[in-house]
């Protein structure tokens, strides 16, 4: 730190010319440039505010369904009577219909298209081998038998993982076109196959577990924005549809248990009258009740039964149906009150006995703490059940109402017999945080209807920002780190990265892409940018507009600045449309004090600045070992200058400052009285992304003060700015992101004075050189020793 003075005029700022949008002289960058010119325009449809417009529109799809399961083929076999209902404003010629199974066929593009990169050829996953291996013998996709409205064939065209149905007349804007199809298709090994449902065998029993998704043909989106969204399925991009009401017959093996999207409308066929008890138990229980116990679920492991039964389900208002079924399942249940109407939901956990005790512990506890946070996060959770299944996918996997997630225990066989079961750290937190972002993914992209295909942030990031809150509410120090600032750092310093606003299935680096880096964004947002008032208010906003309908990206900015008066657009711009990264540097601090221009005040300042200045080693060393200089043996030789330095107070000095005083104002002389400390803290943006300067302050006399500054400091000079803090105490040190909240990528270079770098060094040893004599003699040495032993055994 260094300590000047300064004249007053210096602390008059100007306000800059504003650049243009194309900036052709000079280095300006404008990182607060309007959004409004890249989004699309406000109509009747979406307004400029952010919210559905007059004439939102949407479509509605309902479906009966009839569909069995074989598992003796492992095949699924089902005939659909869907109606279609066109409420947009256009005549329709043909309709789309997502085929998600053929991305199992052989044609599929997703498995045509697969990038090995370039280590492949050295160092290849035995799971990628395995899935090549299957890929290649597996019958997979749809096998459609009819296609029909009326009783009449209908001309179609399958194009990989869609299908557009020809319609016999125009439909006509408020009219409905019903037609039914039958199909089949075998079910992949979920795992092996990367899939978002199918089976996975125990070792146990030999006994499936089924978690039936994307299994009937199902009509694409038609939206305003993007007329039919038909892209391809490639395994990445999910989907997106539309709502409508399911009427859905399940038929399995008689012993099967079966969890679905949807309410189960024949209890007293499917299920025995203490199951059916316990299930109205559970309703107003304080704890989780088994409807289904360990003890029934293995007794139908033993032996199958004959015959099947049929479930059937009614779901309301969903934009897809997915079911579990399996004679392994254990079912518990649990009546969970919401916390604003009181309204009782379902919250249930299916799994096997081997899931046991992780499951029976936390799946349920987790769905009901989802519900409890994520109801007051956003919107109450509007349908009757919550479901967690143990399924056979290797992560977690979302459906309306129902979830698949994987964490188990670990078993292991003891020589008696008896089995040892455990469960790591990884895998408790696993479950509860798997559970509570499936779960989560009910209000996005459920029913909050976002485009999963185009932007996976709207849906894995929003729904990962606010798992990351309910995880805080589970206990102190919860284990994510997903959604914290520094988690993200090392894919944003990244070379290998794109932009947030990338299409799904282009992303580099899915999970910080789209998991990561908007989650961490929207934690800033809230915390550090609007703060939790603000932005909780906006979110609920959205929330509330949108649930039941289909936002896209634009829909989400425009209501976030909309909802909160704040220009959020810098902020958009650099985290969603810009691989910047953050790291801002806290490059010097300059001490000053006004300078009052009265030499009697200055004047010995200079003084003491100049003999600061002119301080040397060897000027030193002479004062100190010189007895006597020769101006002290010869006196005459002192005169007017010895007497007197430069930094004299002169008459001349004292009228010029008296005659400045006489054209001052009486607050302009205040000012040059004034005793305050002026800091000029200088910052500089090295990683591009302009951010809030969140700093603590620490002084002379101990006590700290956190000071906030706007992003908007940036507006003018994105790479340097600096800051004026005026104190009428003395600074000791300055910390920039003391708390670890602007995802700050260097923080070696945010404090004043620099603080060292710490570090542990570890010892290690030399290897020794690799003896291939040694290793071949001893190898020797070995086999002889097991053919004696082998000896010594037979006699």
């Amino acid at each position: 730190m260094r300590i000047v003075g300064i004249v007053l005029a210096a602390l008059i700022s100007y306000p800059a010319v504003a650049d243009a949008v194309e900036q052709t002289k000079g280095t300006f960058q404008d990182k607060f440039r309007q959004l409004e010119a890249d989004l699309p325009t406000p109509n009747v449809y979406r307004t400029a505010s952010g919210a559905p417009g007059h004439q939102y529109w949407q479509q509605e799809v309902d479906y009966k369904i009839k569909v069995a399961l074989d598992e003796n083929s492992r095949k699924v076999t089902g005939n659909e009577a869907v109606s279609y209902t066109n409420n947009s404003p256009d005549t329709l010629n043909y309709i789309w219909l997502q085929l998600d199974q053929n991305r199992f066929a052989k044609h599929a593009d997703s498995y045509s298209t697969m990038d090995m990169g370039t280590e492949a050829s050295k160092r290849l996953n035995y799971a990628t081998m395995h899935y090549i291996a299957r890929a290649e013998i597996f019958e997979g996709g749809f096998q459609l038998t009819k296609v029909q409205s009326g009783g009449k064939d209908l001309h179609y065209a399958i194009v990989d993982t869609m299908m557009r149905i020809d319609l016999p007349t125009p439909l006509k804007a408020g009219e409905t076109f019903n037609f039914n199809i039958d199909w089949w298709f075998n079910i992949p090994e979920a795992k092996v196959m990367n899939a978002r449902g199918g089976y996975e065998t125990y070792d146990r029993d030999g006994n499936d577990v089924y978690f039936i998704a994307q299994w009937f043909p199902r009509l694409a989106a038609y939206t305003d924005l993007a007329g039919w969204e038909h892209k391809q399925f490639l395994g990445t991009g999910e989907f997106t549809l539309e709502f409508g009401d399911y009427d859905v017959e399940i038929t399995v093996p008689a012993d099967h248990i079966v969890g679905s999207t949807g309410e189960l409308q024949n209890p007293k066929d499917v299920l025995t009258k203490e199951q059916r008890e316990r299930f109205e138990k559970a309703k107003t229980a304080d704890h989780p009740v088994f409807v289904v116990t360990a003890e029934e679920a293995m007794a139908n492991e033993k032996e199958r039964a004959e015959g099947n039964k049929t479930w059937r389900y009614s779901a309301k208002n969903v934009r897809d149906f997915a079911f579990a079924s399996s004679r392994k399942f254990v079912w518990d249940a649990w009546g969970v009150k919401l916390p604003d109407s009181g309204r009782t939901v379902m919250a249930m956990s299916y799994y096997p006995e081997e899931a046991m005790p992780l499951w029976d512990k936390y799946s349920t506890q987790a769905i009901a703490h989802t519900l409890d946070t994520y109801s007051r996060y956003s919107f109450e959770y509007p349908y009757p059940v919550a479901i967690s299944v143990n399924g056979p996918i290797g992560g977690g996997m979302e459906y309306p109402m129902i979830t698949s997630n994987g964490p188990r225990p670990e078993i292991v066989k003891k020589d008696d017999g008896s089995e040892q079961r455990t469960y790591t750290k990884r895998a408790k937190y696993g479950l509860i945080s798997v559970v509570i972002h499936e779960i989560g993914h009910t209000y996005f992209p459920m029913v909050v209807n976002t485009d999963e295909r185009n932007w996976a942030w709207m849906d894995e990031g929003i729904n990962s920002f606010l798992q990351s809150r309910a995880e805080r509410e589970w206990e102190v120090n919860y284990p994510a780190r997903r959604a914290v600032p520094g988690g993200v750092i090392p894919y944003m310093t990244s070379p290998d990265q794109v932009p947030i606003m990338t299409q799904s299935d282009s992303i580099i680096g899915y999970g910080p892409n789209a998991y990561t880096k908007p989650a961490v964004a929207l934690n800033i947002l809230r915390e550090t940018v609007m703060g939790p008032e603000l932005f909780d208010f906006a979110f609920h906003e959205y929330g509330k507009r949108w649930k039941f309908r289909r936002p896209y990206p634009a829909d989400f900015f425009r209501t976030m600045e909309d909802a909160s008066a704040k220009d959020l657009d810098w902020f958009f711009r650099g985290w969603f449309y810009t691989t910047d990264h953050v790291d801002i540097a806290l490059t010097g601090i300059t001490h000053a004090r006004i300078n009052t221009e009265d030499p009697e005040v200055e004047n010995p300042i200079k003084r003491a600045e100049d003999t600061d200045a002119n301080r040397y080693i060897g000027e030193m060393r002479v004062q100190k070992e010189l007895a006597q200089h020769r101006v002290d043996k010869y006196p005459e030789l002192l005169d007017f200058y010895n007497e007197n330095d430069d930094f004299i107070v002169t008459e001349k000095q004292k009228r010029a400052y008296a005659d400045k005083i006489k054209g001052l104002k009486d607050w302009e002389k205040e000012l040059l009285k004034d005793g305050h400390e002026l800091y000029f803290l200088d910052f500089e943006n090295i990683g591009g992304l302009v951010m809030p300067l969140v700093l603590d302050v620490e002084y002379e006399d101990g006590t700290h003060e956190e000071v906030r500054i706007a992003a908007e400091i940036w507006r003018h000079d994105a790479k340097h700015v600096t800051k004026l803090l005026v104190k009428d105490k003395k600074i000791k040190s300055v910390v920039l992101d003391p708390n670890h909240e602007i995802a700050d990528a260097d923080e070696s270079n945010n404090a004043w004075p620099a603080k060292p770098k710490m570090t542990r060094v570890e010892l290690f040893k030399s290897t020794e050189p690799h003896n291939l004599m040694k290793e071949v003699l001893d190898g020797e040495e070995m086999i002889k020793k097991d053919t004696e032993s082998s000896k010594d055994g037979g006699n």
